[in-house]
């Protein structure tokens, strides 16, 4: 019997040491799932991990920007533009063309000299300029704050660019050119796009007081007041900036840059110095660098000619010798202005020598048809109404108004004649318009390739 309840105690105790060994087991394999955090150490330690820093751009960066829809002309206003050119950083395209910018109009100013012209004219709207600033920057789709100054040069852009070579063409043939220029663009206002709403202006400019609006594709342009760091581009920099020769002629380099400082035709005299920092690299055929970002264009005005009485336009032509790279060496380059992006208000031309002047807009039409009608009034025979308000169209529709209400042919024949002075002495006897590039306007200059290496300084 002993033997039996010794035997039974055996199988007892070895089962308790199974059941033991098997919590021991199940309470060692619970406690495993906490080492998986050493293996994904290493995934952990590559977010921790700094990425690569994108480009900064630096104080100072100049953006053009351009809205693209109209917007009321009223502070605090919500508007959103794009960036008109591509901003590189260390030679690397930053930000590229076309980026949307967010902003608002800051204050309205008065432009009294739109104010006074229009009240000439029978207009007495309060005419402003809008001061803007932008404040976001949208790249791949996320929101940048960005600190930017306030910009109060807004105005549609014009840009310019250089005709081929054109042959000599005698005095009559010139003026025949314009006279056909002009009458084209007078259609083109009457067919082209848009001409309900350039007719709604067209009424609004003949009522004494009309709304105003900020006008689509007006461009400002302004300066970063902080650095800026944006984000690595994932798109390589555009092929445009490869400078390729057309169509067989020799290779030639396209420079983009910003010219220093003010440069207008009512101040600059031959020689007087021109200098433009380069915002774009330049390579060549091969795609080797040849004008790093940072260069500066040094050059000269060659020939200037003020504005004079009479509607005599003025004149500027400016070329660049020297460049001078960002290492501290210079050298020698012959380059020529190639294009420009302006005031459209100033409605220059581009020749082929890359002489800058105002298109002439006087014309011999408009003063001779408005005293045809001023004249009609004194007709003694026909309606008097309709005389009165044929002949009365000097002052907007308040001359009209004021010539049929009267019913007096001698006071609608005076607005008339006014009309017609007014328009003779714009055509003809005010002074003409200067050529006006204020600091920063955006040029394109072409040059011939250096002789010399460029990226190595002398003795290398």
């Amino acid at each position: 019997m002993q033997s039996g309840a010794g035997r039974n105690f055996i199988s007892v105790l070895a089962s308790s040491s199974l059941a033991i060994a098997a919590l021991a087991g199940a309470q060692t394999l619970k406690q495993r799932p906490p080492s998986p955090p050493a293996a994904q150490a290493a995934p952990s330690e590559s977010i921790a991990a700094p990425s690569p820093a994108g480009p900064e751009l630096p104080q100072g960066t100049s953006l053009q920007v351009e809205i693209t829809r109209c917007y009321p002309m009223r502070a605090g206003e919500a508007i959103e533009g794009r960036l008109l050119h591509p901003i590189y950083a260390d030679g690397k395209l930053a930000v590229p063309e076309n980026t949307l910018l967010h902003g608002e109009v800051v204050s309205l100013q008065p432009d009294r000299k739109a104010r006074w012209h229009a009240r000439l004219m029978g207009d007495f709207t309060p005419f402003h300029k809008p001061q803007v600033r932008f404040d976001e920057l949208l790249l791949a789709g996320e929101p940048l704050a960005i600190s930017a100054a306030t910009a109060a040069n807004g105005a549609p852009v014009l840009h310019l660019t250089a005709p081929g070579v054109t042959p000599k063409r005698s005095f009559f043939a010139r003026h025949w050119a314009q006279a056909k220029g002009q009458l084209h663009d007078r259609v083109a206002y009457f067919t082209a796009p848009g001409k309900g709403d350039r007719a709604l202006q067209l009424l609004y400019h003949q009522l004494p007081y009309h709304p105003e609006r900020i006008e689509a594709h007006t461009a400002w342009s302004f300066e970063l007041t902080a650095p800026l760091m944006v984000p690595d581009p994932a798109q390589p920099a555009p092929a445009t900036a490869v400078a390729a020769p057309a169509n067989g002629n020799p290779e030639t380099w396209a420079v983009h840059a910003l010219l220093t400082r003010d440069l207008t035709s009512a101040s600059a005299k031959p020689g007087d110095p021109v200098q433009a920092l380069v915002v774009e690299p330049v390579f060549d055929r091969d795609e080797q660098l040849v004008v790093p970002q940072g260069s500066t264009l040094i050059g000269k005005v060659a020939s200037a000619k003020a504005a004079r009485s009479f509607g005599r336009n003025g004149k500027l032509r400016f070329t660049f010798q020297q460049v001078r790279f960002p290492e501290g060496y210079d050298k020698q380059v012959q380059g020529a202005l190639a294009g420009a992006a302006t005031e459209k208000t100033q409605n220059l031309s581009l020749d082929a020598e890359g002489t800058i002047s105002p298109r002439n807009q006087s014309s011999a039409i408009a003063p001779l048809l408005l005293t045809m009608l001023a004249g009609r009034a004194l007709d003694a025979d026909g309606n008097l109404t309709a005389q009165t308000g044929v002949a009365s169209n000097g002052f907007g529709l308040v001359g009209r108004i004021i010539g049929v209400a009267a019913g007096d042919r001698n006071l609608a024949a005076g607005i008339g004649f006014y009309a017609a002075g007014l328009s003779f002495y714009e055509n003809f006897l005010r002074s003409g318009s200067d050529v006006v590039f204020p600091k920063d306007t955006r040029i394109e200059i072409q040059t011939t390739p250096l002789r010399a290496p460029v990226l190595k300084p002398e003795g290398q």
